[in-house]
């Protein structure tokens, strides 16, 4: 049967293959007592080879009825995945939907397919996934075709509907900055290198340089958080000839920050920083932080937009959508002394 117009099993296929009621399915489902061992038995064997799941998020969303999106998402305070998921459940409320959260300790194959598996057994009618790293991508190769599928800062190779913050544009647009200020190169502290966003933040960084034919440093890997930013900044504010430094989030530039200060490398006199994300509190650090914006709110009203075409269309789609971030220049970048 074509996987289009191919449906779900019902309550009513389950009476049919165990020759009971739809009433008596309904009891086996309920643990009723008033039901003969032998009949629920079969019953129960009527579900398994059907496949049938119970219908616990009531009416799937093409009803108009009772809403419901399933998310998963690692359960995570990092900024960026945070404002995406707060993002995504401000604009899903606005238009009438209910958002059902699974979240997941780490992002695996195994963790990603058993939240997609509580999903399935609510009857979402669509799934967003916030995989932002290679093996939470490899786990949307477990999603039943089918059911549409939103992939957010997901693998850009992989033909599935994809939503993503242009993290290369942003990098470029810093680093150029950087550059246009008057520094010869900038040097640049990544995220973790399984990420797709500090892969890309790395491509656009390296990018920029190439424009200009300046030299490339060595990337200083990291992870996200500000005690990896100082160790690196650490080791380069013991570099004299480090003027300029983009890191590849905001708190990795809170702690570049630290380091240069204990070093008595003054920002932005004589060491240049910039970050991404503009954390609420990048306004306050000192010196204020010129930092990359992406639109979160605009990620979000795509992502839903994508998956509802899904949805109306009873079909999945290979669409993409990309979001462009913006530079916000503050006071943390200068003319090298």
């Amino acid at each position: 049967m074509d996987q289009k117009t191919q449906r779900d099993p019902a309550m009513t296929d389950v009476a049919r293959l165990a020759g009971v009621s739809h009433q008596t399915v309904s009891r086996v489902l309920n643990d009723h007592p008033n039901v003969r061992e032998q009949t629920r038995l079969r019953v129960r064997a009527a579900i398994k080879e059907l496949g049938y799941r119970p219908n616990r998020a009531a009416r799937a969303l093409v009803t108009g009825k009772t809403q419901l999106i399933g998310v998963v998402a690692q359960n995570s305070t990092l900024y960026g995945p945070a404002s995406l998921l707060s993002a995504f459940e401000e604009a899903a409320g606005e238009a009438g939907f209910a958002v059902s959260i699974g979240r997941v300790k780490v992002l695996d194959r195994e963790s990603i397919a058993a939240a997609v598996e509580r999903h399935r057994d609510q009857r979402v009618a669509g799934l967003v996934v916030i995989a932002p790293n290679a093996s939470a991508a490899d786990a949307l190769a477990d999603v039943p075709a089918g059911l549409p599928l939103v992939t957010v800062d997901g693998d850009p190779e992989r033909t599935t509907a994809l939503v993503t913050v242009d993290q290369a544009a942003g990098a470029f647009e810093a680093t150029t900055h950087l550059l246009e200020t008057g520094h010869q190169t900038v040097w640049h502290v990544s995220g973790p290198q399984d990420w797709f966003d500090a892969a890309g933040r790395v491509q656009g960084w390296k990018r920029a340089l190439d424009a200009v034919n300046a030299e490339v440093p060595p990337v200083v890997a990291a992870d996200w958080s500000a005690a990896a930013g100082y160790k690196a900044g650490q080791m380069l504010a013991r570099m004299p000839e480090v003027t300029a430094v983009f890191a590849s989030n905001d708190h990795l530039a809170l702690g570049v920050l630290r380091a240069m200060h204990e070093r008595g490398r003054r920002v932005p006199h004589d060491v240049s920083v910039v970050g991404f994300d503009d954390v609420p509190e990048a306004a306050y650090f000192i010196p204020p932080l010129t930092t990359v914006r992406p639109d979160f709110a605009a990620v979000a009203r795509e992502t839903l937009g994508l998956l509802l075409e899904q949805v109306t269309a009873g079909e999945s789609t290979t669409s993409r959508r990309t979001i462009a971030p913006v530079l916000v220049r503050r006071e943390s970048v200068a003319f090298p002394s």
